[in-house]
């Protein structure tokens, strides 16, 4: 039997070269270092192509399976010994494919077999396997973006570069069905006569289409059909093979390798929701959005029954597998996923909130979320999720940057999460409550943790606390000295008042004291409002709360003129707990002067002996507050 041998003959994409042999059996190819080989059978073959590529000139034998073989490095002096030995040995001719060599961008496609030919007047461009296309979309009204699965599953630094995406521009439309040889010639003129569809949606149609001819439907181990995927938000059928799962949604379809999923979480939301959540080491996307997880939730109570098509010998392969399923729809869909992929499940830690949750509930930017604390990292989880290692963890801040917004916000903290490689995550509006909780997950786990909640505390501090915190907000200043010399128009005010031994002077005018009220309070900002918040809030003791009079300016500038009237005078009625509110009114006249700062609160009560408060200057620390006693 003769045999004709080519040397320096590359395989496919191959970098190993080595020898290729033609005889009257069929043609194999070997490399010259190493085990690899290919052999095909004359039968098989059924079409040889010559082409110009890169490397030289390239023998492409079609099979009859659909499938090809290419081997690259022949010789333009090879095509007449080439195309002698086809038409001697398995007589078909040897047909030259001409290339396209202008280098433009903009063409016409065809699907040849399992190829996406880009044609540049007539003549092939390049070449697209629909084998490997991972996902199809439309990314706007008139391109269709081709996302290809990576053949190096392992990446590294040595590995070669591939293409992992192209996009077309499509413009114009298109009868449904228009091509005869496609698809469309295989539904009825009725149902399609006259129907328009965008040119890119039937492109899309078609890739869709051609990528899934390598599939049996015999290869579907499982499928759930109307799958609530909270990221990217829809509901998608999830068809799962042997080396890949796929997406089927309204609009967009992915197809996702198991090599490709990095983690596997398996978490309660509610008490009627459980979330199972994809990690993907290559994210899929939407338009321009990019989706590294892949958020599906499932309702607690819902069951399913299924059973997977494979047989008894390739479930043994897989860990913990089964055959029949009759679970919670969370459980066999994590089960499958875990068992198909490979990877371990990671479930909820040991943390629990105030309500018994693995979560809290919390803001990142303008986004609302569950912060799921769990043993090695802080998972955050909402529309666009954010995974934390507690190794990469650098400190933790606890702060209340919001304490000047109100009442509400007083009952908030935020933690600033700084990492060892840089970016920082700002969670907001988490419940005060969770503080302990929170604080003693991140010492258990011993993570560096700053508190810098002082002024945060201060509107929540408890009624008996008054003097030490407000020490602490005013920053050490001293009392304010008593204003020399004013009005003496409030003496009717005075009979009411019994003048402390720490505090001297008289009081000023009642009208000076409401035009000084408001420009100290516009002047003092948030530290007013904030000292404001701390008056009426954390009283709720027998004790009749504290009063605070809006501050007295002289007309000539002077400091204030509170601490002059003798602060620790004592109504005969006790005041109301007042409201926070920046802007105080004031009105004239004995006890309504003093009433000035008094909102719609709940019943007085009679507080024994109050403790004597410091006063802030009114330029530097808001308006002063004036302490009164309740008459005897």
């Amino acid at each position: 039997m003769t045999t004709t041998q080519f040397d320096k003959i590359y395989h496919g994409l191959a970098a190993d070269v080595g020898k290729f042999r033609i005889a009257v059996s069929g043609m194999a190819w070997k490399a010259e270092e190493g085990s690899n080989m290919v052999a095909i059978q004359a039968s098989d073959i059924k079409w040889a192509q010559w082409i110009r590529v890169a490397r030289n000139y390239q023998l492409r034998v079609g099979l009859k399976d659909r499938s090809r073989e290419t081997f690259d490095g022949f010789v333009r002096e090879d095509h007449d010994k080439l195309a002698h030995l086809l038409k001697q040995h398995f007589s078909i001719p040897l047909e030259t494919k001409e290339v396209s060599f202008k280098g433009w961008n903009w063409g016409v496609t065809d699907f040849q077999g399992q190829d996406l030919a880009f044609l540049v007047s007539n003549r092939t461009a390049f070449e697209l396997p629909l084998t490997q296309v991972a996902n199809s979309n439309i990314a706007g009204r008139t391109e269709v973006s081709l996302e290809f699965a990576t053949q190096n599953k392992k990446p590294s630094r040595s590995a070669p570069d591939e293409m992992v995406e192209i996009r077309f521009y499509v413009p114009g439309t298109q009868v449904k069905g228009q091509r005869g040889s496609d698809a469309g010639s295989q539904k009825s003129d009725n149902e399609e006569d006259g129907e328009e569809i965008s040119a890119a949606q039937a492109f899309h149609d078609m890739v869709k289409e051609k990528a899934e001819l390598g599939q049996v439907a015999g290869d579907i181990i499982l499928s759930f059909d109307e799958v609530n995927v909270q990221t990217p938000r829809g509901r998608y059928d999830v068809d799962m093979y042997p080396e890949f799962l796929r997406l089927r949604g309204r609009t967009y379809d992915y197809k996702i390798m198991y090599g490709s999923i990095s983690k596997l979480f398996l978490l309660p939301k509610d008490d009627q929701h459980v979330l199972f959540i994809l990690g993907l080491s290559v994210p899929i996307r939407q338009g321009q959005t990019r989706y590294q997880y892949l958020v599906m939730q499932f309702n607690r109570e819902e069951e399913i029954t299924a059973e997977l098509n494979m047989a008894e010998e390739e479930i043994a392969k897989y860990e913990k597998l089964k055959k029949n399923y009759e679970d919670p729809t969370f459980e066999v869909v994590s089960g499958v996923f875990r068992a198909l992929s490979k990877k371990k499940i990671i479930g909820a830690g040991n943390f629990q909130s105030r309500d018994g949750h693995p979560s809290v509930k919390a803001n990142l930017k303008a986004v609302q979320g569950d912060l799921f604390m769990l043993e090695k990292y802080i998972f955050f989880v909402s529309k666009q999720p954010t995974l934390i290692e507690l190794s990469d963890i650098h400190q933790v801040v606890f702060s209340r940057l919001g304490a000047g917004l109100g009442a509400t916000a007083a009952r908030t903290f935020d933690l600033k999460i700084v990492t060892k490689n840089g970016p920082e995550y700002t969670f907001t509006s988490i419940n005060k409550e969770e503080y302990d909780h929170v604080n003693g997950y991140l010492q258990e786990k011993k993570v560096k943790t700053k508190n810098e909640m002082m002024e945060g505390e201060l509107i929540m501090a408890p009624d008996d606390d008054d003097e030490e915190m407000q020490s602490v907000a005013s920053s050490g200043e001293e009392v304010p000295k008593p204003r020399l010399g004013g009005d003496d128009d409030d003496s009717e005010e005075d009979e009411d008042f019994q003048a402390s031994e720490s505090d001297s002077g008289s009081p000023t005018d009642s009208d000076s004291d409401s035009e000084g009220g408001q420009t100290a309070s516009d002047a003092s900002g948030d530290r007013d409002f904030m000292k404001a918040a701390k008056k009426g809030k954390g009283k709720g003791k027998a004790a009749a709360p504290k009063k605070k009079a809006p501050a007295k300016k002289a007309k000539g500038g002077d400091s204030d003129a509170e601490d002059s009237d003798g602060g620790d005078d004592k109504p005969k009625k006790a005041a109301p707990k007042p409201k926070p509110k920046p802007k105080p009114k004031a009105k004239k006249g004995g006890d309504d002067d003093d009433g000035a700062d008094k909102m719609d609160v709940d019943e007085e009560r009679p507080k024994p002996k109050p403790k004597p408060k410091p006063k802030a200057k009114e330029d530097e620390e808001g308006p002063a507050k004036k302490k009164i006693k309740v008459a005897d």
